[in-house]
């Protein structure tokens, strides 16, 4: 089993920047691809971006690309999403999600474990 905590979230202005956190714990060792994901009510959840262990492949959503930037510390067991230029459109509950599959997927179901959340609110 793997724990994940997200934290970070927050009311912010559009344009602000924002880091999120999410701590694993648990069978660390298992959590081989971490991803976040983020949703609004009545919609899907959203492949945001994802991150191998090593750092060594990424993957952002087109939607944030350029703004949003996942990065890793495999010491702390930490991910962390950095958002820069915010937008309203940007506000959501932002999810932390990893699986032991070995690559990079941009599905729901292609990650075994989930953090509660963590909600985001982009003012205008």
């Amino acid at each position: 089993q793997v724990q994940l905590v997200e934290s970070g979230g927050g009311l912010v202005q559009a344009g602000d920047s924002r880091r999120l956190s999410c701590a694993a714990s648990g069978r660390t060792f298992s959590s081989y691809v971490m991803g976040w994901f983020r949703q609004v009510p009545g919609k899907e959840r959203e492949f945001v971006a994802a991150i191998t262990r090593s750092g060594g492949s990424t993957s952002v959503a087109d939607s944030v690309k350029g703004r949003f930037t996942i990065s890793g510390d495999n010491a702390k067991n930490t991910v962390y999403l950095q958002m820069n230029s915010l937008k309203p459109e940007d506000t959501a509950v932002y999810y932390c999600a990893a699986t032991s599959r070995s690559w990079l997927s941009r599905t729901v179901a292609g990650y075994d474990y989930w953090g509660q959340g963590t909600q985001l609110t982009v003012s205008s």
